[in-house]
């Protein structure tokens, strides 16, 4: 199975890195495939920007995988 991570560009680096950050985590990622600028919600998949999402479907992608995560940490034993 494949997870596209959904995450803030940060900073432009060149034509080809981006600096995104995902929820307080930085990373230096590939920004080829995908013109972005600043502030640009995107889906990160492998290191790789593959698209652009507006804010509102960003913050329904954080809300369901925090959902996921309580889910999964209630079931715990």
């Amino acid at each position: 199975m494949c997870l596209g991570i959904p995450g803030v560009v940060v900073k432009k680096l060149s034509d080809m890195e981006a600096l995104v950050d995902f929820g307080g985590v930085r990373r230096v990622v590939d920004a080829l495939l995908v013109d972005v600028q600043e502030g640009d919600y995107v889906i990160v998949h492998a290191g790789t920007i593959i698209g652009k999402i507006d804010k509102e479907a960003f913050e329904s992608i954080i809300k369901t995988l925090s959902e996921l995560t309580q889910v999964n940490e209630n079931e715990r034993p």
